[in-house]
C-alpha cells in the first residue's frame, strides 16, 4: 500500500505542480493579480495530496497569535515550505536568492511577495532584504523564516544562522517559534503515513539581546526534535 500511495502522490502532486507553477510564472508577467490565488492553490493541492493520497494527518498545536509576527520555523523537509501558504494567510517567506533564478517559479515568487536574501553579501544583503520586506511589513503579512538556514535532518540541532538575529532586530516584530517533525515521514523519497505537527511556541517579544532570543528560539523550534530511533 505504501508504494501505491507514493505513486499516486508523486503523479498527482507533480502533475498539478507543473500546471499551477507554469500558470503562476506566466501570470507574473501578464496578470500579476492571479499569482496569489494560483500559488495558494498549489499549496492547498499539496496539502490535499498529503492527506488524501499519502494518508498523513496534519495538525496544529499551541496558540498562533492574531497579530503580525516573525515566524521562525524548524525546517526538516520540503513539506513546510510547500505547505506554507496553506497554513498561513498570505505569508511572506524569506528565501535564498538562488531560488528566484528558477524559471517560472522565480517570477511567481517575486510577484507573490517572497523576500529574497543573498547570504554572501553581508550588510548589503540586509539592506536589500529590508527594502523587499517593506510592503509585506506594511500590510501586516506574517513573515516566515527558517532560522537554521536550510533543511536539517530530524534529531539534529545546529545553531541558528547569524542573519536571524539581524532580521529580528530590523523587523522589530515579536517572534513565534514553530517546531516541526516532518522529517521522519516526508523527507524520504518513500513517504510514510503518520502525523506531522506544526507546534506554535510561546511568543517572544521584540527588543531582546541577541543571545537570549537565539537561545529561546533554538530551544522552542526543537521541541519536537527527538532523535529518530
Amino acid at each position: 500500500m505504501i508504494y501505491l500511495r507514493n505513486l499516486a502522490f508523486y503523479a498527482a502532486f507533480y502533475g498539478g505542480s507543473t500546471l499551477l507553477v507554469s500558470l503562476a510564472g506566466l501570470s507574473a508577467h501578464v496578470r500579476p493579480q492571479w499569482v496569489r490565488p494560483l500559488c495558494d492553490a498549489w499549496s492547498h493541492w499539496h496539502n490535499w495530496c498529503c492527506t488524501r493520497l499519502l494518508g498523513l494527518e496534519i495538525r496544529q498545536t499551541g496558540t498562533r497569535p492574531d497579530f503580525p509576527a516573525l515566524y521562525a520555523i524548524k525546517h526538516e523537509s520540503f513539506f513546510e515550505a510547500i505547505n506554507m501558504a496553506h497554513t498561513f494567510d498570505y505569508p511572506a517567506g524569506v528565501a535564498k536568492q538562488e531560488l528566484f533564478e528558477i524559471p517560472g517559479w522565480g517570477a511567481a515568487g517575486k510577484a507573490y511577495g517572497l523576500i529574497p536574501v543573498a547570504r554572501d553579501q553581508g550588510a548589503t544583503a540586509l539592506r536589500s532584504l529590508l527594502k523587499a520586506a517593506k510592503p509585506a511589513l506594511e500590510a501586516g503579512r506574517p513573515i516566515v523564516i527558517f532560522p537554521e538556514g536550510t533543511r536539517v535532518p530530524h534529531g539534529q540541532r545546529p545553531p541558528l544562522q547569524s542573519g536571524f538575529a539581524a532580521l529580528y532586530k530590523l523587523f522589530g516584530l515579536p517572534v513565534v517559534p514553530v517546531a516541526m517533525n516532518s522529517g521522519p515521514l516526508y523527507h524520504r523519497k518513500l513517504k510514510r503515513k503518520g502525523t506531522i505537527t506544526w507546534h506554535f511556541g510561546e511568543v517572544i517579544e521584540p527588543g531582546l539581546p541577541r543571545a537570549e532570543v537565539e537561545a529561546r528560539v533554538h530551544a522552542a523550534i526543537n521541541a519536537l526534535n527527538a532523535p529518530e530511533s
